[in-house]
């Protein structure tokens, strides 16, 4: 069997995302269909765009495809002898996002209709600070890929508003009168109109823009603003900042989730901080004044005569902000007396003495 390349058969790049697969496979659909296209060879080059596809708008399937090369029958089971609807039906199911009525209702009475109007969907978009930031809070701006509504049509997906008819079975209302014979007697039912699925117009030519479809896909900038004492995980709504909605239909949210990166030297428990600070043996012993590190930067913390190792003081409103309150946490500084390694013979014998003076204290068995 010869080899095909799918992806030249569509007219698309190698890393192209599945909404410019379906683009350009509803394209060359309309192009290439035998009930719109008589031509010689119309019929072949419909089913060859078909295979493409159903191919590569099936994940699992473009994968393989990938992998093994460009040889259509490594794909098990093929297209020969399958029938269209059945196909259009796996089609749509795969993730592909539409199927046969979706792509070719309306289409062989010459115009399409615009469809029943959806809300965007919502995005996710996760971003990562460091805890400074996150202690103070900040704005910041950041960049979201997304489909956006075309600027040309306003969204309706039509090349001008002349291009734009009103339904002549509900006369522009979106719904339809059905008289209905019940063991009541007569009844009248009011449904959504079949021909325009509720829309009440139909669109007679696309926007060359974004091929009909109301929506193109941008980069948008957008600020948003971390509160005070941001903690990680916490997912922030930026309400109509989604994708924008189908056929008219209101925008997605937003929702930024933050991460805040592990610090070099603070762990943190909500609103606490700690941090482990080295403190010389004669300090311990003595007493004295150390500086240790905050978020604010330095500062003096009093240690009295006699710490012992692993001795925890709590510096208040040196934390992060609380918030889900009021005020800040505090700073837990555990401190851990370092033991000197190397003695000089001065140094030992100034030990020796003052272990003398102290009074040798019994061991642990007496």
């Amino acid at each position: 069997m010869a080899e095909k390349d799918y992806y030249e058969i569509l007219g698309v790049s190698k890393d192209a995302s599945k909404e410019e697969i379906r683009k350009a496979y509803k394209k060359l659909a309309k192009k290439y269909h035998p009930d719109l296209n008589k031509g010689e060879g119309a019929a072949e080059k419909f089913k060859e765009i078909s295979e493409a596809a159903a191919v590569l708008g099936d994940d699992q399937k473009r994968e393989q495809y990938d992998r093994f090369g460009k040889t259509a029958d490594q794909f098990s089971g093929g297209f020969q002898g399958q029938d269209f609807s059945d196909f259009m039906s796996s089609f749509s199911g795969g993730g592909f996002g539409f199927g046969f009525e979706d792509l070719f209702e309306g289409l062989f009475a010459g115009r399409r209709s615009r469809g029943r109007s959806r809300r965007g969907s919502d995005l996710r978009y996760d971003l990562e600070i460091e805890l400074e930031d996150a202690a103070k809070g900040m704005k910041k701006t950041i960049v979201i890929p997304r489909l956006d509504k075309c600027d040309r049509c306003g969204g309706s997906g039509a090349e001008s508003e002349a291009d734009i008819e009103t339904c002549d079975q509900c006369k522009g209302t979106g719904v339809q009168t059905k008289a209905m014979r019940t063991p009541f007697g007569m009844m009248q039912a009011r449904t959504t109109c079949s021909k325009c699925k509720g829309q009440g117009r139909f669109v007679t030519k696309e926007c060359p823009v974004c091929d009909g479809e109301g929506r193109v896909r941008k980069e948008r900038k957008i600020e948003i603003e971390i509160p005070e004492g941001a903690e990680d995980g916490i997912r922030l709504r930026i309400s109509g900042e989604g994708e924008a909605g189908e056929k008219g239909g209101p925008p997605g949210d937003l929702y930024v989730v933050i991460h805040i990166k592990p610090h070099k030297v603070f762990e943190r428990e909500g609103a606490e901080l700690f941090v482990d600070v080295p403190l010389s043996f004669a300090t311990a012993a003595l007493g004295g004044e150390i500086e240790v590190p905050t978020l604010e930067g330095k500062a003096k913390l009093k240690i009295p005569s006699g710490t012992q190792t692993g001795t925890v003081f709590r510096m208040r409103d040196k934390g992060l902000p609380n918030m889900r309150g009021f005020g800040k946490g505090s700073e837990n500084v555990k401190v851990v007396v370092q033991v000197p390694k190397k003695l000089n013979k001065e140094q030992k014998r100034l030990l020796e003495e003052l272990e003398k003076s102290l009074g040798k204290k019994r061991g642990w068995f007496g």
